[in-house]
């Protein structure tokens, strides 16, 4: 029997906004391509207008997402890490484009992600314990400190791990109850725009993530200075971008996590978790 030829399908990336797929509101993209510089695909080029729309989303979705109750949220973490499973060849074959992997290494990061995000969600019922305490207090008080989220997280993803590294700073942000605006990585966007696919047909509530791809320092000026964005991690910032963004920050005194080092591959410990983590503090009488 002949073969017949058929036409390449291509895929048709957009941008994730409040549970939904726009394309940039421009209009504009740009081309992505492996490691060895052969084109993969066009990306939106997200502007100005996408970061506010993409913030304006995170925060209509805050007050359900953070009143959720911790079993809930770990539930759908757990959900979501379900689906990637299941799309764990596509991801494969993504991450090894985009970092110049092998299959084997880049089924290394993959599974890796895959198991962070299942920790994470385990996490999610369980902070409060190692964030919060029962004060001792010189009077008939009871004095109770528990931690809350923070509000809007706005993410520069990891520019040197486009999916372990990128799962390592949207789980951590979300699982308690925060809501995050995510720059992807610029050179390599298309790990985070295929996780939109799965966050989509999860039970995450749109809003919760929002993710961006473009330029990483057009995207996070804005972030940095818009009122509505209460913390920052800019953990895919170079030193002199990070430092700008700071200054931008300091208006209305968001977060600020400082890009740094990582080995994206070791035990992430608490840190992240307890980044984005507010502390309210509660007295009460005793016998009242």
């Amino acid at each position: 029997m002949n073969t017949v030829d058929r036409l390449s399908v291509l895929k048709t990336y957009k941008l994730y906004v409040g549970g939904k797929f726009p394309r940039s509101e421009s209009g504009r993209v740009y081309e992505v391509t492996d490691s060895k510089g052969a084109w993969l695909a066009n990306a939106p080029l997200a502007s100005r207008k996408d970061a506010r729309d993409a913030v304006v989303a995170a925060r209509k979705a805050f007050g359900g997402w953070s009143g959720a109750t911790a079993y809930n949220r770990g539930q759908i973490l757990y959900r979501v890490a379900e689906m990637l499973e299941g799309r764990r060849d596509q991801f494969t074959a993504e991450v090894a484009a985009a970092e110049g992997l092998s299959k084997a290494k880049a089924t290394a990061q993959v599974d890796a992600a895959i198991d962070r995000w299942v920790w994470y969600a385990g996490w999610s019922d369980k902070v409060a314990q190692i964030a919060g305490a029962a004060n001792s207090v010189a009077g008939p008080y009871f004095n109770l400190s528990a931690p809350e989220p923070t509000g809007v997280v706005a993410v520069l993803a990891p520019q040197d791990s486009s999916f372990l590294g990128l799962v390592s700073v949207i789980a951590p942000a979300i699982v308690t109850g925060n809501t995050v605006v995510v720059a992807a990585a610029e050179g390599a966007p298309l790990p985070a725009l295929s996780l939109a696919e799965v966050l989509a047909t999860s039970d995450l509530p749109g809003g919760v993530v929002n993710i961006l791809s473009g330029r990483t320092a057009e995207l996070g000026v804005p972030l940095a200075a818009h009122q509505d964005v209460n913390a920052l991690d800019l953990a895919g910032a170079g030193d002199e971008l990070a430092t700008e963004l700071e200054k931008a920050a300091a208006d209305n005194l968001k977060r600020v996590l400082r890009p740094g080092t990582v080995n994206w591959t070791a035990d992430p410990g608490t840190g992240r978790l307890l980044s984005f983590l507010e502390t309210k503090t509660v007295w009460h009488p005793m016998g009242v």
